[in-house]
């Protein structure tokens, strides 16, 4: 039997060894007030209770589709895997140790109905620890509703090296689709959510909807070098070495150069990017040392 529906909103939910958060998150997206949804989740392999967890809540609730990875593809081939499973006019990341206010959903569906210049729409985040106790609000605002390309991507650039919790938010699906979606490199997420405000405005709701847990098994807090954090993106990264700062650069001009942009607002983005340039051109020089190190490092002889 061919499934023809489409859900308004499809949530792609990526987990790897999740069982301790995992039924917090499942809960509050089951709590939403808006229901047209469905729940994607991909597992990547997990070696704990994660597929039993989601086996039993699928088996409740049908709007909730299971998927298991034969082995861990990494995170970034997983979150994008979520997303090619997406029906959905509208579309969701969650994290599996997250959690969701009731009205999340409903709050942000209504913005984008409301606004189609808006391509993501998100709330404000609150912080919480591995006890559910509030530690720390986000701060930063990502509401970026001027008309202007240049205005917008400007604006972002300040905050790109923050959370970026807005990668969180409810995307349209379609806008989503013409992007690179989430590279197999460390912190593609900034890259993705720069090529979105260059497509369209971002919507932030002024409540705190979002609750993002910060703990020392998250992803950021387990693999604080970049070079670990590469792997953790995409395990086909191991070995290799990675220039971060330059790499985004990189990135940051290849959006600029995809997005459907005007010459005139694509020109100004290009010369804008002297700031972002200026800014890294220390970690940039860093990079190169760091690599430098690494190939000169002399092999270590086996001790046969």
């Amino acid at each position: 039997m061919i499934h023809t529906y489409s859900p308004k909103v499809s949530i792609g939910l990526p987990v790897y060894n999740g069982q301790r958060y995992l039924q917090k998150a499942l809960d509050s997206l089951l709590l939403q007030t808006f229901n047209d949804f469905e729940l994607i989740i991909c597992d990547n392999a997990s070696s704990d209770a994660t597929p039993d967890i989601c086996r039993e809540y699928a088996a409740r609730d049908p709007r909730i589709r299971y998927f298991r990875n034969e082995r861990n593809i990494g995170a970034a081939p997983n979150y994008n895997r979520a997303f090619a499973l997406a029906r959905g006019v509208y579309f969701k990341w969650m994290a599996h140790d997250d959690i969701l206010a009731p009205t999340y959903l409903e709050r942000c569906v209504a913005a984008l109905d409301a606004n189609p210049g808006v391509v993501l729409c998100h709330s404000k985040t609150v912080f919480i620890d591995e006890n559910d106790q509030v530690i720390g609000y986000d701060e930063d605002s990502l509401h970026f509703r001027h008309p202007s390309v240049f205005a917008r991507y400007h604006a972002y650039l300040r905050v790109a090296r923050n959370w970026i919790n807005a990668i969180f938010g409810v995307i349209r699906a379609d806008v989503l689709r013409q992007t690179a979606l989430i590279g197999s490199y460390s912190s593609s997420d900034m890259i993705l959510l720069a090529d979105l405000v260059l497509r369209g405005e971002f919507y932030e709701v002024p409540e705190y909807l979002f609750l993002r847990r910060d703990h020392e098994a998250a992803s950021v807090q387990a693999n604080r070098d970049y070079q670990l954090r590469q792997v953790w993106f995409d395990p086909r990264n191991r070995g290799k070495i990675e220039l971060t700062h330059w790499r985004w650069s990189w990135e940051l001009l290849r959006v600029i150069w995809r997005a459907p942009l005007t010459w005139h607002d694509r020109a100004l983005c290009f010369a804008h990017m002297q700031w972002w340039l200026r800014r890294t051109r220390w970690e940039m020089l860093s990079d190169l040392a760091v690599a430098a190190r690494l190939l000169l490092r002399p092999s270590v002889a086996s001790a046969g």
